[in-house]
């Protein structure tokens, strides 16, 4: 179901708004990339901050990590201080 919508838009809004419009879009079409744009940047933090919870709460990848760090530190060249 199509729906309108009517906005008021700052300074900022309107130039951002030049900025996708540069391509050639109206401004209907110019709004709706940018809310799917926008869309899908959050829901791709949102799956990022799930797997980052995920892998906090994962005994066995934090032991791995530490292993990894610790291997690391022992290849790292001495530091002079």
């Amino acid at each position: 179901m199509a729906r309108s919508l009517h906005v008021r838009l700052d300074e900022s809004s309107a130039a951002a708004l030049d900025v996708v419009r540069a391509e050639g879009l109206t401004d209907s079409e110019a709004v709706r990339a940018a809310l799917r744009e926008a869309a899908e940047r959050r829901r791709a933090r949102s799956a990022l901050r799930d797997e980052v919870r995920r892998l906090a709460a994962d005994d066995a990848d934090r032991d791995e990590m530490q292993l990894i760090r610790e291997q690391m530190a022992e290849l790292a060249p001495s530091r002079a201080d």
